[in-house]
């Protein structure tokens, strides 16, 4: 199975069909955003879309995948927050569901494309070439956005679940701890599976 799919992902037409679909979709997930944006504090306007900034480092590292090339601190980025993020709003819409007994149909596209998110991440790791610094920036950087998010209420607004925000919080930090385990075992660990990429000519 795996042999018939990483030839397929490491084609340059499905890395630009990606490339694009991540473009359009981090574009959206900003806009997304927009209404929480316009009365969110300056200094944490960076910290607040979290999905669309974790699309948009798979983007870079796409770009870098097009020119034959590698972006490690890049590629720790996106694994680790494409996992959370993908998995979060999963639950999270799940959630909303259980407490409110209702899911539209934004609901579940936001599903399927986060969870999408997640595999993506975790699919393309084997053409990663991170290295333990890597993935502590990366570390650093998704608990760091959890305590802007849970200490500064930063977080994104799903107000169906406002009763919630503090087992909300406990869920995301252990979710952000098993994103970074996820991120060792398949981009970092010595005996992980990899795979080169073809250099564009």
């Amino acid at each position: 199975m795996f042999k018939r799919i990483y030839p397929l992902l490491g084609n340059r037409s499905v890395l630009w069909l990606l490339f694009w679909v991540n473009v359009l979709g981090t574009a959206y997930g900003y806009y997304w955003y927009k209404w929480q944006l316009v009365d969110t504090p300056p200094q944490f306007l960076l910290f607040v879309p979290d999905s669309p900034t974790a699309s948009l480092f798979f983007v870079f590292v796409l770009g870098a995948f097009l020119k034959g090339k590698n972006w490690p601190l890049m590629e720790a980025l996106a694994i680790v927050s494409l996992v959370k993020y993908g998995l979060w709003a999963v639950v999270m819409n799940l959630m909303v569901f259980f407490v409110s007994g209702q899911l539209d149909w934004i609901g579940l596209m936001l599903m399927a494309s986060h969870f999408a998110m997640a595999v993506e991440g975790v699919l393309y790791a084997p053409f990663y070439r991170i290295k333990p610094w890597h993935l502590i920036v990366a570390a650093v950087v998704l608990l760091h956005n959890e305590i802007i998010d849970y200490v500064f209420e930063m977080m994104p607004r799903y107000h169906t679940l406002d009763l919630y925000m503090d087992q909300i919080g406990y869920f995301t930090f252990w979710l952000s701890i098993f994103s970074i385990a996820v991120g060792y075992y398949f981009a970092l660990r010595p005996d992980r599976f990899t795979l080169s990429l073809k250099r564009s000519r």
